[in-house]
């Protein structure tokens, strides 16, 4: 990658980016040609060429990006500091939202890459996912108050079946016209409210 991506304006650095997420996002890998995001971008593609040495690169590279702004947002927010696990996700899912408002492709880009079956990039994207979804890694674990769950509650299992719960959700959503932000703010602020009253303890 040429360093001189990184000297552009921010504006036009946003730009590339949204084109990528955003051509990526409509068609498969081998599909998405470079000429078109290029187009996107407002730049020619002989420049595009000149930031990112080949389509591979730029797509590993927007993947990266994308964790990159989750994580850092979620960081600078304090969305993990807290030992209650469903206020963490009411607070990462605003900010996870806010994000798709300023990215709005991004979602069904990193929804669609995890799917991706290309040889060219789908190893290093599996890769990049694992790291990223590791439940042992997760950063509220240290601090989680476990006295909020029902007795006898497997965190783990729990945790798997969020997770797989959520992915089904976005999946669904990027083959019926795409992930909305607003829409999946209000989604989730119900499903996540439905895990809180199944997995915790009540009240007497």
């Amino acid at each position: 990658m040429n360093e001189k991506f990184f000297a552009l304006p921010k504006s036009k650095q946003e730009a590339i980016i949204n084109a990528g997420f955003r051509v990526f996002s409509q068609n498969s890998y081998k599909k998405s040609p470079m000429s078109e995001i290029a187009d996107a971008a407002g730049i020619s593609k002989s420049l595009l060429f000149h930031y990112f040495y080949n389509k591979r690169e730029l797509y590993l590279f927007l993947w990266d990006k994308c964790m990159e702004i989750t994580t850092s947002s979620l960081k600078e927010n304090l969305s993990f500091h807290s030992d209650d696990l469903f206020e963490m996700m009411f607070r990462g899912l605003k900010i996870k939202a806010d994000i798709m408002r300023q990215y709005p492709d991004l979602g069904t880009f990193v929804v669609k890459s995890y799917y991706e079956k290309d040889s060219d990039v789908c190893e290093d994207i599996q890769k990049l996912i694992t790291k990223y979804t590791d439940f042992k890694a997760s950063p509220f674990l240290a601090s989680l108050n476990t006295e909020q769950f029902i007795p006898g509650l497997d965190l783990q299992m729990m945790y798997k079946t969020m997770y797989w719960a959520s992915e089904g959700y976005l999946w669904e959503k990027t083959q019926t016209g795409g992930l909305s932000a607003d829409e999946m703010e209000e989604d989730f602020v119900k499903i996540i409210d439905f895990w809180k009253k199944t997995y915790t303890r009540r009240k007497d």
